[in-house]
């Protein structure tokens, strides 16, 4: 049996892997629903919420020479907000949907609104000692960098690759590679995780090696022992 060499860096996504929600988005769609006096249960908002977010268009906004950043990111929350509750048939009138669609964009770029798996710290810390160079790949928006700030993850990552930000999106090879380029790296020379579909389909196109994360478990110990020893 063939022994992969360790990796020389990692790839890592951001939500689901680095950040979880504090509450579970169901809950926290419905609660804000409320505050703008829409009635809506968890129950119906969460698949709605999952098969508008699958539906969507990737979150990468490669032309802003009309529009911001900014703007681009809000308008994709707003489109994603109103097919939400569209599907969970409460459809919103557009004053409550940007009314609604506001107060979760500002929400979850709270600290407050995530948590940090107690073990990535540690890992974070164990795999910079040895000299891995770490990476984030995410596909979200510019709201993750101010996040990785406030919650003390930043300083660890040797670069920060955002789909908005960067054009493109996972499962797209391209970010991967625009995060390899990053690192002086190559494709054999670097490890992706990641929790989703499109971190396995997207490294696998770029050449890398992908290990999925399953929260609410820690990071893989074999995954963690692998990348030590090799």
């Amino acid at each position: 049996m063939t022994t992969l060499p360790p990796p020389r860096g990692l790839l890592i996504d951001a939500m689901g892997t680095l950040l979880e929600p504090a509450a579970p988005v169901a809950v926290t769609y419905a609660r804000k629903a409320a505050d703008v006096g829409v009635t809506v249960s968890p129950e119906h908002i969460g698949p709605a919420f999952d098969a508008a977010y699958r539906a969507a268009p990737p979150m990468a906004f490669p032309d802003r020479s009309v529009k911001s950043l900014d703007q681009q990111e809000k308008e994709w929350w707003l489109a994603c907000v109103a097919d939400t509750f569209q599907r969970a048939a409460q459809p919103l009138e557009t004053t409550v949907l940007r009314k609604l669609t506001r107060q979760l964009f500002y929400h979850y770029a709270s600290p407050e609104a995530w948590v940090v798996p107690e073990d990535v710290p540690r890992c974070l810390r164990r795999w910079h000692d040895t000299g891995l160079k770490l990476a984030v790949v995410s596909n979200f928006d510019s709201r993750l960098d101010s996040l990785l700030e406030t919650l003390w993850l930043r300083h660890w990552f040797a670069a920060v690759l955002i789909s908005s930000r960067c054009g493109v999106a996972k499962p797209n090879p391209r970010l991967f590679h625009l995060a390899l380029e990053r690192l002086g790296l190559l494709p054999h020379e670097a490890w992706h995780l990641g929790d989703t579909t499109a971190d396995l389909q997207g490294a696998r196109a770029a050449g890398i090696r992908c290990i999925l994360v399953q929260r609410p478990k820690p990071f893989p110990s074999t995954t963690a022992t692998g990348m030590m020893e090799g």
